[in-house]
């Protein structure tokens, strides 16, 4: 089954970063496809810019915008030859340059969804986290609205293919795995940890399979789901089912700290996991003072791809 992500870039080291993770990861798999998509701000444009055509947009732009325009043309080619030598060849990969229509971060999330991508791709800024709450950045911000498309967080250079799954039960770390397994299908190099934390400050999940009927049916969830080790087997299970040899997934549980966000962020440094599938609940769920995991993983996560599945 063919995979579509889309992966914002703008020529900076922080998107070179994120065409070396991709190309690095996903050089083998021909069903991955990649759109790259670089969004110019347009700056002092008039106030009617959304309903005008791109060619209006392109005649009326500043010198500043001009120059932004030809610079993404140079780091779209430099980012597509990068993909090709890292084994992705261009039948696999398109490219995009639009002009901003709101802003960088909205304009985003808008091709996301229009074009029924299977995830989002982006580089966080080298700013620091303090900065990010304070000012805010184009990750930040699509992090926080983009609930329905899975949001891919890259920070630093990562160079290991190896995957820390945080599990507790509920829906959300059981799509996760579903979504992990839908992106590295096939995938014989891959290795996966599913991780447990029973961290003082983790919340218990019991696991009620009628809960899972509407996504993964009634006899799959009755079978899979209500075996004394389902809180492991279950999302094992979607792996499998998914092309992942048995051999490359395991099991680690952790009761040590009192965070879980901090355990997995912890043992993702220990080990070195290049990236950390986590799910996250619906912006309806009150999440209290301490926000929820994935919230606080995004927040401290360093060097390492985050993936969040909404």
């Amino acid at each position: 089954m063919e995979k579509r992500i889309l992966v914002a870039v703008d020529g900076s080291t922080y998107s070179n970063n994120t065409i070396h993770y991709l190309g690095t990861l996903f050089g083998p798999q021909e069903a991955v496809r990649m759109h790259l998509l670089s969004i110019i701000p347009c700056g002092s444009m008039p106030p009617e810019k959304e309903w005008m055509e791109e060619l209006e947009l392109l005649n009326s732009l500043p010198p500043e915008a001009r120059k932004r325009l030809r610079s993404a043309k140079t780091y779209m080619k430099n980012a597509t030859d990068k993909l090709g030598r890292l084994g992705i060849n261009p039948e696999r990969i398109t490219t995009e340059i639009k002009l901003a229509r709101r802003s960088v971060a909205e304009d985003i999330i808008d091709e996301a969804r229009r074009g029924l991508f299977d995830a989002l791709v982006i580089g966080r800024r080298g700013i620091t986290r303090l900065e990010e709450l304070i000012i805010g950045s184009v990750s930040e911000t699509i992090f926080k609205k983009c609930h329905d498309v899975p949001v891919w967080i890259i920070d630093g250079r990562v160079d290991s293919r190896t995957f820390l799954v945080p599990i507790d039960g509920s829906f959300s770390s059981m799509m996760a795995a579903d979504h992990l397994a839908h992106i590295i299908e096939d995938c014989r190099h891959c290795q996966v940890t599913l991780f447990h934390s029973s961290a003082m400050l983790a919340s218990a999940t019991n696991i009620e399979p009628s809960d899972f009927y509407a996504k993964w049916g009634r006899e799959w969830c009755e079978e899979h789901m209500s075996r004394p080790d389902s809180l492991f087997h279950a999302p094992r299970q979607l792996l499998v089912e998914g092309g992942i040899p048995a051999e490359n997934i395991k099991w680690l549980h952790s009761s040590k700290g009192i965070e879980a966000g901090r355990q997995i962020l912890r043992q993702a440094l220990i080990d070195d996991y290049g990236t950390i599938v986590i799910g996250r609940r619906g912006e309806e769920v009150r999440k209290g003072i301490f926000k929820g995991v994935s919230d606080r993983v995004v927040l401290m996560g360093d060097r390492v791809a985050i993936w969040v599945v909404g």
